[in-house]
């Protein structure tokens, strides 16, 4: 579709057009370079004024066709995006004082609001919950929000609520424990058993090919390559006989980069999605068909990625105090492991 050289944003943006592109609308495609930060009316929009750049002169043709091998320049703004209001969400708060709230994130909730999730977010909730105790991040009264975890994860986050614990704690998880004060363990039951009881996952994750919103393994060289490290241990084993008979794991990842969809994105790389991955593990949806029709019914019935971040471990900005936080696997997802263990 494109060779995008830089993340969709403020700033001047460079696509290339390839062989696919060729004879499509300039709008069009565009559109879909870009998705989910920019719309096609938005980017008509740019169009019209002379946002969008070809061999230096604006082309003001949302209609006109593009040719492979065009580069294009473009005048991106911020996305445009209301400033979050509190809304009365219930919260599994671990421990909260003036400078960090720790909660136990229930999946289905998105951290941020996004495209198409501007309300009823963990921002919204802590906004609400936190009230004046956030003396702000930046100047404005908001929650900082220095990691996250995909809207179906479940499990332990950390949130800031001043500007010099945001600074701090993003600092820590920048470095990624690497002064070993940050820990972080996430359990996900996996179809098939991995062949090593423990082994590490270093491959560098970029955008997906097929659809922007999604990750993938990709060369180093490549512009948008990111290093990922996940370092996984098997501790369970579902299903009798040898274990490429098995039917299913849990195994224990940790984290020593935090990209986005990592640990599902690797683990689907050494050939064991995460059960119920609807991005990265649809191919394997056929597994069920092994199952009892009890426990199938209930897989099928899943509606996320086995995925709970059960750790995490890290220096109080303040305090200097060493911080351990755990999460119980929630009942969704221990239901389903019950299943498994019975067979």
């Amino acid at each position: 579709m494109s060779d995008p050289d830089t993340e969709a944003g403020a700033g001047w943006k460079e696509l290339r057009a390839d062989e696919e592109a060729e004879g499509k609308r300039l709008d069009q495609w565009l559109a879909a370079a870009l998705a989910p930060e920019f719309s096609r009316s938005r980017i008509q929009a740019l169009i019209r004024e002379g946002a969008v750049m070809l061999n230096g002169q604006a082309v003001k043709e949302a209609k006109r066709k593009v040719a492979a091998g065009e580069i294009y320049e473009l005048a991106l703004p911020e996305p445009e995006a209301p400033e979050p209001q509190g809304e009365d969400i219930p919260l599994d708060i671990l421990y909260e004082d003036d400078a960090l709230i720790v909660i136990d994130k229930p999946a289905g909730l998105v951290v941020h609001p996004g495209p198409g999730n501007w309300t009823g977010t963990l921002v919204n909730a802590l906004i609400h919950h936190c009230g004046d105790s956030l003396s702000g991040i930046g100047g404005v009264r908001r929650p900082g929000i220095v990691h996250r975890l995909d809207r179906d994860t479940s499990g332990v986050m950390v949130v800031a609520k001043t500007d010099q614990a945001h600074r701090l704690l993003a600092a820590a998880f920048a470095d990624h424990g690497r002064d070993g004060d940050l820990e972080r363990a996430y359990v996900a039951l996996l179809w098939g058993v991995p062949r090593r009881t423990s082994g590490t996952v270093d491959v560098p994750l970029g955008r997906s090919s097929s659809d922007r919103t999604l990750r993938a393994v990709v060369p180093e060289g490549r512009s948008d390559a990111r290093h990922a490290v996940t370092r996984y241990t098997v501790l369970e084993r579902y299903g009798s006989g040898p274990a490429e008979e098995q039917i299913a794991s849990l195994v224990e990842c940790r984290l020593e980069t935090g990209r986005t969809h990592q640990i599902r994105v690797h683990m689907a790389h050494i050939g064991h999605p995460l059960v119920g991955d609807p991005d990265y593990g649809r191919a394997f949806r056929t597994k069920a068909n092994r199952l009892p029709p009890a426990l199938a019914e209930k897989v099928a019935a899943f509606p996320r990625q086995a995925l709970h971040a059960r750790l995490l471990v890290f220096r109080h900005p303040v305090s200097g105090k060493i911080m351990r936080f755990e999460a119980p696997i929630p009942d969704d997802m221990r239901e389903l492991l019950e299943g498994f263990a019975s067979l």
